[in-house]
């Protein structure tokens, strides 16, 4: 079970960020909290509380990212992932927020399925962006053209394929382990040649590449 913490200032927000999750069956929302302070607060006094903190950018006070910082700084014990949540993004932003330790970036016009898709990435360990965020880190990366991408996917081999389909989807390599029925590192594998394959640097460039083609 992924135990969640929500943190956001609009209380209809928390509300419906909890209904959705706990919707999943391996999530366990355990606390809604307003603002950076409240969060600190918590962790100091139960540092294992939660898997993952859902921290909203913009905060009263102090932002998403100082109180990331704060966080880190202050309680070195916690291990928890922060993903961090906001309805109006730009790429300075997320790029702050990586920088100072996020471990993703979610724009809240995401579906369901990409934010719980988002929460297990992070979960596991993946930089996890939702395909908003992520066209907006890399506006200037222009998409492959259809016949260059079709040249490099016909390169991949079939089980390439299916975990590149599953990247497009949004799971971890954990995840996609568990669908194709993997070793997880064999995935790792799998992943590390698709992405030299495709000429991309990340999973979340060669996730886009599977979206915009699929």
């Amino acid at each position: 079970m992924i135990r969640l913490v929500i943190v956001d200032d609009q209380a209809l927000v928390r509300e419906g960020l909890s209904l959705i999750l706990d919707a999943q069956p391996d999530f366990e929302v355990v606390a809604e909290l307003p603002d950076g302070d409240a969060l600190l607060e918590l962790l100091a006094e139960d540092p294992v509380v939660a898997d993952v903190i859902l921290l909203d950018l913009y905060l009263p006070g102090a932002d998403g990212v100082r109180v990331l910082g704060q966080l880190r700084s202050r309680l070195p014990e916690v291990s928890a992932k922060v993903l961090m949540l906001t309805t109006v993004g730009r790429a300075a932003d997320i790029q702050r927020a990586l920088t100072a330790g996020a471990d993703g970036f979610v724009l809240k016009d995401a579906s369901g399925g990409e934010l719980a898709a988002a929460v297990r990435g992070a979960y596991a360990g993946v930089t996890a962006l939702s395909a908003s965020a992520a066209d907006l880190l890399w506006p200037s990366t222009p998409a492959p053209a259809a016949a260059d991408a079709g040249a490099r996917l016909r390169t991949l081999t079939q089980r390439e394929r299916e975990v590149l389909a599953l990247l497009g989807q949004g799971m971890s390599n954990q995840d996609i382990a568990r669908d194709l029925a993997l070793a997880e590192r064999t995935v790792k594998a799998h992943v590390s040649n698709l992405l030299g394959k495709l000429a991309v640097t990340s999973r979340t460039q060669a996730a886009l590449i599977a979206r915009d083609l699929s």
